[in-house]
């Protein structure tokens, strides 16, 4: 394999390197920038016992919404979960651990991992459920929480174009939490519309550097975004 090739992966390569337990950023807002075709591959290789971190939980039968119905996902570290009545059932059940934070704060606690920052000062949730058991400090005559930062083994995100260094440019709001969570993860797996040679884009476009990218996988457009067509929520 080149140099130019060593990010490019098949869909099945790829996500075969995450192991059972694993805990995974998944990017999107909704149907928006999450990675379906990465998702449903997963879902086929039979991984278990998952820590998933997404902004929210699909809807019933798209998206990680698949994973959390077949039993796939032991925890889950998101924002809301409304809109999905499985993940729901599953939690009232005691069968899926759901840890909720506002949107605001789940973002943060991604981008504080990604820049190298073990946790961060806030003021969001004190005295509430969402403080948790934080710690706190006195300062300038206020008290703070002490946030923990948010890492994963794995981040799966999607990309409208890439290039094989795994340089990736994302379009519109399916930018969402894909950037933050490319850069808080082990190993980032893109999964992208385009894969083209290094140099075809430019460097001004380019919203996620390289660095920050493992592996990069090509999908159809028509497959990665059949889960949307076909939901039944």
């Amino acid at each position: 394999m080149t140099l130019l090739n060593r990010k490019h992966r098949a869909i099945d390569e790829a996500i075969a390197a995450i192991p059972h337990g694993a805990s995974i950023m998944v990017g999107g807002f909704g149907s928006p920038g999450t990675p379906f075709a990465l998702v449903d591959e997963l879902l086929a290789q039979g991984q278990r016992d998952l820590t998933l971190i997404k902004n929210d939980a699909n809807e019933p039968g798209i998206g990680i919404g698949k994973l959390i119905a077949a039993g796939r996902v032991r925890r889950l570290i998101t924002s809301h979960i409304g809109l999905n009545r499985d993940a729901i059932a599953a939690m009232n059940r005691g069968e899926l651990e759901v840890e909720l934070f506002p949107q605001g704060l789940l973002a943060e606690k991604i981008r504080s991992a990604g820049a190298g920052h073990h946790a961060f000062i806030t003021d969001i949730g004190q005295g509430t459920e969402i403080a948790g058991k934080r710690r706190e400090i006195e300062l300038d005559g206020r008290t703070w929480g002490i946030e923990p930062a948010l890492y994963a083994d794995f981040a799966l995100v999607h990309a409208e174009r890439a290039d094989r260094y795994g340089n990736l440019i994302y379009r519109a709001t399916a930018s969402n939490f894909n950037p933050l969570m490319a850069m808080a993860a082990d190993i980032v797996i893109a999964q992208a519309y385009r894969v083209d040679e290094p140099g075809s884009l430019g460097l001004e476009a380019i919203h996620t550097p390289c660095a920050f990218v493992s592996q990069v996988v090509e999908v159809a457009r028509d497959t990665s975004e059949q889960g949307r067509r076909l939901h039944v929520g």
